[in-house]
């Protein structure tokens, strides 16, 4: 085959299994395609063929494969078994036989064909490399440089591809520039129409959030305090509930670190988004009560079967355990993964005198309490404060006051 240097070309699938770690069996096999296409494009062939080739010496033998039938049809496909048996006499009806063609002239065109196959194969192997590698990274944080910055989706060089940030995924209000470089979380990895794998990247995912505190609490990331779960509004506020197992650590303050250093170095990736540090507690109403900070709790309803709390609270912590927008009774209903109604004393104990509680709307849902429910009014004021009493004193015992470094405003 003197029109392609075999040799040479073995020589340069192994250098490109060294550079770009692509296996030598891999583009073997695309070269063997190759071959074939050449083949049969410039010789205008229509028969079935295999190609052999010595992954050493780089030498190509072409066969032809046939059908063994009784009677031909299609010469170019099949062959009469009296003719095989001349070669091979234990061939029968149904076997494929193989003729060697000897590749006199296979010229330019099959060698230039063979280029191109090859090269897409190429592409073709480093796209799925690529794609695995960030396949593999999904879950996880990366930084890349901005290319594109237009006010719409971001466009990032993450060194080997490109990643994309949908506007949905910025935070809000967050400044983006040409060649700024910023950390972003590994949402998903596709492949886009040509098959070229697309990063899809997020900076307002909770678990951008999640991923930041693994990386800056080194108890967080060998295993010694687990985050429980995490609610955000992003570029506003965050709550993230934490626990340990071990009674000798204090999940709380380990994350906000001396001096609430730790807690600050990933304020100040957020861009000074409020980050509220809650322990985590197996009884629902502690955990419902710690979620709502920084408004102090007095008592909490659980109904474990609608998994719906009704909290009171003081009259002058109302509006901040609402907040503004209800955003910070949304995060801990999130949070919490409770739907939570929030009232005042006054207006809890309006409810107690009229004889009529009903359940308050907790996501656009309202349904009254059922007769069983109900407390009868002559008693009312006696269990509410028993009620405000006991949850009160789980709750100082067991959820950090803001003072002692419990959130960050």
């Amino acid at each position: 085959m003197k029109s392609i240097d075999m040799k040479e070309l073995i020589s340069a699938i192994e250098d490109l299994e060294k550079e770009k770690g692509i296996s030598k069996e891999y583009l073997l096999e695309a070269l063997e395609t190759a071959l074939v296409t050449a083949y049969k494009r410039n010789f205008d062939a229509a028969e079935n063929v295999r190609i052999e080739m010595d992954g050493k010496t780089g030498e190509v033998k072409l066969y032809s494969m046939k059908e063994v039938v009784k009677e031909v049809e299609d010469p170019m496909l099949q062959i009469e078994l009296k003719e095989a048996k001349k070669e091979n006499k234990s061939i029968k009806v149904g076997d494929i036989f193989e003729i060697e063609i000897v590749l006199k002239d296979f010229g330019r065109i099959a060698a230039q064909t063979a280029k191109q196959v090859i090269v897409q194969k190429i592409r073709e192997a480093e796209r799925d490399m690529v794609y695995t590698e960030y396949n593999d990274r999904k879950g996880e944080i990366v930084s890349g440089i901005i290319q594109k910055a237009d006010g719409g989706t971001l466009i990032l060089d993450l060194g080997r591809l490109e990643g994309i940030m949908l506007v949905k995924d910025q935070i809000p209000n967050e400044t983006y520039r040409v060649n700024d470089k910023i950390r972003a979380y590994v949402v998903n990895v596709e492949k886009g129409v040509k098959g070229a794998p697309q990063v899809l990247v997020s900076r307002s995912h909770p678990d951008f959030v999640r991923k930041l505190f693994e990386f800056e609490i080194p108890e967080i990331y060998e295993g010694l305090i687990e985050i429980k779960s995490v609610a955000r509004d992003a570029g506003n506020r965050s709550k993230v509930a934490v626990y340990s197992t071990n009674e000798n650590i204090d999940p709380v303050g380990s994350c906000v670190g001396q001096k609430g250093i730790r807690i600050q170095n990933i304020i100040n990736e957020l861009k000074g988004e409020k980050i509220d540090v809650i322990e985590w507690d197996e009884d629902p109403s502690i955990f419902i009560a710690a979620a709502l900070l920084p408004a102090q709790v007095m008592a909490v309803d659980i109904r474990e079967e609608e998994r719906f709390a009704q909290v009171i609270v003081p009259d002058d912590q109302l509006s901040l355990a609402i907040g503004k927008a209800g955003q910070n009774a949304r995060l801990a209903a999130r949070l919490t993964n409770w739907k939570i109604d929030i009232k005042s004393e006054a207006q809890f104990r309006e409810l107690l005198e009229k004889g009529d509680v009903e359940e308050s709307e907790e996501t656009e849902e309202s349904e009254e309490l059922s007769q069983e429910e109900m407390i009868e009014e002559d008693t009312a004021p006696e269990i509410l404060e028993e009620n405000i009493t006991e949850v009160e004193e789980e709750v100082n015992e067991d959820v950090k006051d803001p003072a002692e470094g419990g959130k960050e405003e």
